[in-house]
């Protein structure tokens, strides 16, 4: 009887861990990336990138001059308009109306500009392969079935095969 039990205990610790193993196999591990972060360390000594940062800083201390422009044109107006000069007032107006354009067409220009040079630094060809290379290496080694990307929503920048289950969608429609 007491090695029946011994048996039955022994059936019963085979197959635990042999489900326990199953089931640890079917626990995926997530990773995430972002590649922002990555982006900006991996070039922030780049002449490309500087000269990226600079436009960028140039663009907007022309942004803060003409706002402090608009600025003093509206107090101007204000001026005007307490000492009942609405003439002056009015003048001043089509002033603020005329810079307030100029201010958003060249604040649209300029943001074109920037988000060309950005998209141009952003798809270099070299640097995505060596940041996939780098994270197949890094998901392999820690286990990882998925890498996704922060800022692109649904991005997935690498997955292992073993997480793929089209085949098995295919063969169950029956195609």
């Amino acid at each position: 009887m007491k090695s029946l039990k011994k048996i039955i205990a022994a059936g019963f610790l085979a197959v635990s861990l042999s489900c326990s193993g199953a089931f640890a196999q079917q626990i995926t591990k997530f990773g995430v990336v972002d590649t922002a972060r990555v982006y900006q360390s991996y070039y922030k000594d780049s002449a490309p990138v500087r000269n990226y940062e600079s436009k960028k800083e140039e663009f907007q201390n022309e942004i803060n001059k003409i706002v402090s422009e608009l600025q003093g044109l509206h107090d101007k107006k204000l001026e005007y308009q307490r000492s009942g000069n609405e003439t002056q007032a009015q003048k001043i107006e089509s002033q603020i109306i005329k810079k307030t354009e100029y201010l958003n067409e060249y604040t649209n220009a300029k943001n074109l500009e920037l988000e060309s040079l950005k998209k141009s630094l952003t798809e270099n060809d070299d640097f995505y392969k060596k940041l996939y290379d780098t994270l197949a290496r890094i998901a392999e080694s820690g286990g990882y079935s998925m890498i996704l990307s922060l800022q692109q929503a649904n991005a997935i920048l690498w997955y292992s095969s073993s997480v793929d289950i089209t085949d098995q969608v295919i063969s169950r429609l029956g195609l």
